[in-house]
């Protein structure tokens, strides 16, 4: 039996005729910029995420981006940020005219060393990005303490971490504001591109929605240069159907994770994930660390278990970002897991063979003369 990476199709399914009629609903009513079926997902996402506002928008990078142009961040300033992540992260830094500067991350956690942030501080830095990385999150007490005391907002990049938690608080709703992106393959995936912004601060989000719609308060009204970001009407009511399945989808990956580190969790040879104290992990991706990690892939793709890499280069080193004048051991901790980081199956539906069948290739394929 072959198991793969993910399997959209058997996680819609079940779900399929609501989809459908919810689908039908928006042709029959042509809202299909923003419009009715945004604004009661938006109201139900922000519901579940604890927080007074979500923001529809139509991916998870114009949510990082947007989110920084109404913090005020733009050319001048500084955005301190990790390099164990999507591009996007960065990019939405880029986009809004400032300069990325990271910082390394924790060696079991992998998300932002809350200690690093004093060494990456000047006199332009304006915002902080902590990244809630594979459905962990950040360690945001520590972060959240040091932006107030050097006047720093602090954005969550929780594109990766629907109904992740931190103290028992959901993350989205712990800094000024936080980005969520919907693209298929994630925890709460739309049917294409699309994001959200959630935010408790009722200013920030008009601006916000004003920004995302070309900088209008009302039609060809323009208080300033906004762009087109708006979510479609199709995404927002599939997503809407979708939500209310996400924490029975988010157990699911829980308990396949529990299954995974049970069994290979004491393999000498492998280091599996760690859900940090007084966090819940939502498991997006279940990434472990082995040596020689692209011959233990190539070995479980020949047994018919399909893997991923997240990242292989960490963004210091991208050729986008050359003129930063990073090198290969600015940030070692990141460095090495963008070396040794191996994705396995995860997603709601993998069944107890499958779930056997990953874990039984993965011991065969780090004993099967890799060394360490």
């Amino acid at each position: 039996m072959k198991v793969p990476f993910l399997d959209l199709k058997s996680h819609h399914a079940p779900l399929l005729d609501e989809i459908n009629r919810a689908i039908q609903e928006v042709i029959e009513s042509a809202a299909f910029a923003g419009g009715p079926f945004v604004a009661d997902f938006e109201k139900d996402f922000a519901a579940y995420c604890d927080c007074r506002h979500a923001i529809g928008v139509g991916n998870g990078t114009d949510a990082l981006w947007l989110s920084l142009l109404a913090l005020g961040v733009g050319p001048g300033d500084e955005v301190i940020t990790v390099p164990n992540s999507f591009m996007a992260t960065a990019e939405a830094i880029s986009y809004c005219g400032a300069t990325p500067t990271f910082v390394d991350v924790d060696e079991r956690t992998y998300t932002m060393d809350p200690a690093a942030l004093k060494g990456a501080l000047t006199s332009r830095t304006k915002a902080v990005i902590p990244v809630h990385l594979f459905g962990q999150p950040a360690d945001m007490d520590p972060i959240l303490q040091f932006a107030r005391e050097h006047g720093l907002f602090v954005v969550e990049d929780a594109c990766q971490a629907h109904g992740a938690e931190y103290k028992g608080r959901k993350v989205g709703t712990l800094g000024d504001a936080a980005a969520f992106s919907f693209y298929p393959g994630k925890n709460l995936g739309a049917f294409g591109e699309a994001g959200a912004i959630v935010t408790g601060d009722d200013e920030l989000q008009k601006k916000i929605r004003t920004f995302r719609d070309h900088g209008q308060v009302r039609k060809y009204h323009h208080t300033f240069i906004g762009w087109n970001c708006r979510m479609d009407g199709i995404q927002g009511a599939v997503l809407r159907i979708k939500l209310r399945h996400l924490e029975k989808s988010n157990q699911l990956r829980r308990s396949h994770a529990a299954y995974y580190d049970e069994v290979l969790g004491e393999i000498e040879e492998i280091a599996t994930p760690l859900e940090s104290t007084c966090v819940r992990h939502v498991y997006h991706i279940y990434a472990i660390r082995v040596q020689e990690r692209d011959e233990v892939m190539r070995r479980l793709s020949e047994s018919g278990v399909a893997c991923g890499v997240h990242y292989p280069i960490p963004i210091h080193l991208q050729e986008a970002y050359r003129h930063l004048e990073f090198h290969p051991g600015s940030f070692p901790i990141a460095e090495r897991c963008a070396v040794e980081f191996l994705s396995l199956p995860m997603f709601p539906e993998l069944t107890p063979e499958q779930l056997e069948i990953v874990a039984c290739g993965v011991r065969e394929a780090v004993g099967a003369g890799v060394t360490t």
